[in-house]
């Protein structure tokens, strides 16, 4: 991990797609940061998210089922920032998260609460009740009205998807967008210095 938190990418906030998408980035030096590294790590992700309750403990498994969205969903968002036909393999992953349950919260009873909904599932199916809920957001996303402004940052070796907020944005962050004018500028010195 890396101790300086990368701030969110534009978008990650209300689409849970691109929070997934984005919970493993590349930096500088091509240290690769991955949020879903364990099932400890990948049960804290879901619990932030709101797509699983605390006190959850993922197994091994889920925690690959989960990570495996994450490509699927990567390789999608990809190809679509590139104008690209999907691997078919990938959007049938993403098909597979989103049918695989119902994604609607379930009903409840409790005598102090009465009927209510929420997202508590048998623990067996916490991790496909998630994934149903991200493939479903993704979905809507790539199709909805914020489809063109899906991107990848500009920054090198930065991978992290967003939703440009404007026309001209380039990157997922001020952290990126400074270290890329400092490369520019760097590299406009050394094409002015004379050769010895």
């Amino acid at each position: 991990m890396t101790n300086v938190p990368l701030p969110p990418a534009p978008g990650t906030a209300e689409h849970l797609s691109l929070a997934l998408a984005n919970s493993i980035v590349t930096l500088p030096g091509g240290l690769r940061v991955d949020e879903l590294n364990s099932p400890e790590n990948a049960t804290a992700w879901l619990i932030a998210q709101n797509l699983a309750p605390e006190g959850t403990g993922l197994l091994a498994y889920c925690q690959l089922q989960l990570a495996g969205l994450r490509e699927q969903l990567r390789e999608v968002l990809r190809s679509h920032t590139e104008g690209t036909a999907p691997d078919p393999a990938a959007l049938a992953g993403l098909n597979q998260a989103l049918t695989a349950v119902p994604s609607a919260a379930p009903l409840h009873y409790s005598p102090e609460e009465g009927l209510t909904r929420g997202r508590t599932h048998p623990l067996s199916r916490i991790v496909a009740h998630a994934m149903a809920q991200i493939a479903e957001d993704a979905a809507t996303l790539l199709t909805g009205p914020d489809a063109a402004r899906i991107a990848i940052c500009a920054a090198v070796p930065c991978d992290r998807f967003m939703l440009r907020t404007h026309a001209r944005r380039q990157w997922c962050s001020e952290r990126c967008g400074a270290r890329q004018r400092a490369s520019r500028s760097y590299a406009r010195k050394l094409d002015k210095t004379p050769a010895p």
